[in-house]
């Protein structure tokens, strides 16, 4: 692997060995293993390099603090195999690596793709507690619950065999570098740090991710400036384990197409002869994508106005208080109501929660102190559904209640406790 005295990380090539490099970095939990069916399409074209976390796989168990930590052992290990510049894919802690390595180092990050990946990942408090669960029952609870974290029920019901196989590559992890990766995200944190990241990048997320979904992805395509989001139907945490074909098309499309060139150290200036990476090419048939990248939003034609904004409210609408509430409100609706249910949908929906100045979790934390000082607990309710849905945790709807209590009073924070708690049992209790 290599003699240097920082402990290297274990990893694998792919690919040929004078095409660019293309690093692919795993979640908490897995091994390089997760990537194996993007493998074999994207070292047709980049000399693919895959890593293990410390203590999962075969990697040496010598556990890493921070996610900064992290980013320099794996450029120790890269600076010792003569690699200087890259593209980079990560999943999770993985993505988190990729943050910290074009923020660090942005000469070295040719192009980045971040899957299900986020800024901030959930709350120190909810990382510092799985670190207490692994030292009190070791890594058996944490391995027992991991495909409901990483796959969708169904998918997880029929492929029994993969289902087991996550199971197995948690529970073989080194308890101690497990405990000190939950540290390292407890203390990440580069939101305020997004718009300095100069490299093309692709957000990736699955529809039905819970950990860290669609909210966690449009916020950082909101804060980087050169991003683009794509969503894959269908998938939930581990996307590329669940959804290989639509990831690698995803992947091959983004990194052949957004890969930027080398700079000077010496001017800071792009240079004008980088070597390219070789021409688009066209997916073969078996990989046709089930998710495309999100173009940006195109400007109104002249002349004709702006779009009518009812089709952008009504798919906010159902991304936020999901499907089935919505088409109850729609159904219930009758010549006396339609017109403001359409009304709710064009302005509320379209205009106001579409507006690209604050994230969705933002303008959850606004609505629920909003209609606690109203007192309006039925919709309380579902916008508690739906602030979980736009990512904020119990904890922090807990703290945004707190802070009504003091400004809206303490006797409407008292119903909007008990709404509330309500429905967080409901949405967060396992059911059987």
């Amino acid at each position: 692997m290599s003699d240097m005295k920082t402990p290297p990380l274990q990893y694998r090539f792919d690919g040929p060995e004078d095409a660019p490099v293309l690093i692919l970095g795993p979640s908490l939990g897995t091994t390089w293993h997760m990537f194996d069916r993007q493998v074999p399409e994207l070292a047709k074209q980049w000399r693919v390099f895959r890593y293990d976390l410390p203590g999962h796989g075969g990697s040496p168990a010598h556990p890493t603090g921070s996610v900064s930590d992290l980013a320099d052992r794996l450029l120790a290990t890269l600076d010792a195999l003569g690699v200087q510049r890259f593209g980079y894919a990560g999943c999770a802690l993985g993505g988190a690596v990729g943050l910290e390595l074009v923020l660090r180092h942005p000469e070295r990050v040719a192009s980045l793709a971040l899957i299900a990946a986020s800024p901030r990942f959930g709350t120190a408090d909810e990382f510092r507690q799985r670190g207490v669960i692994v030292r009190t029952n070791g890594l058996d609870p944490i391995a027992r619950t991991s495909p409901e974290r990483w796959f969708t029920s169904g998918f997880a019901a029929s492929q029994p065999a993969i289902t087991e196989w996550a199971v197995q590559m948690v529970r073989t992890t080194d308890p101690g570098c497990y405990i000190a990766a939950c540290e390292a995200l407890a203390a990440f944190d580069v939101r305020s740090e997004l718009g300095r990241i100069g490299v093309p990048t692709l957000v990736l997320v699955g529809s039905d991710d819970q950990v860290t979904g669609p909210a966690e992805a449009r916020t950082l395509v909101a804060g980087i400036p050169d991003a683009r989001l794509a969503v894959v139907p269908g998938a939930s945490h581990l996307v590329p384990v669940e959804q290989p074909a639509a990831v690698t098309d995803l992947l091959v499309r983004h990194f052949s197409t957004a890969w930027q060139p080398a700079y000077e150290h010496s001017t800071g200036q792009f240079a004008i002869a980088a070597t390219p990476v070789k021409p688009v090419l066209a997916p073969p048939p078996q990989l046709t994508p089930i998710a495309e990248i999100a173009p940006p939003p195109a400007a109104p034609p002249q002349g004709t106005g702006r779009p009518d904004p009812y089709d952008a409210g009504i798919k906010v609408r159902r991304e936020v208080l999901g499907d089935a509430h919505v088409d109850r409100a729609l159904a219930q609706a009758d010549e006396f109501s339609g017109d403001f249910q359409e009304f709710i949908t064009r302005y509320a929906w379209g205009e106001i929660w579409d507006r690209p100045g604050l994230d969705r979790r933002s303008r959850s934390c606004v609505t629920l102190t909003a209609l606690v000082a109203g007192g309006h607990l039925d919709e309380l309710a579902f916008h508690t559904r739906a602030a979980l849905r736009n990512g904020l945790t119990p904890v922090e709807i807990k703290e945004v209640l707190l802070q009504a209590a003091v400004y809206c009073g303490v006797p409407a924070a008292n119903s909007a406790f008990k709404v509330a708690q309500q429905v967080i049992r409901e949405e967060t209790t396992p059911t059987e």
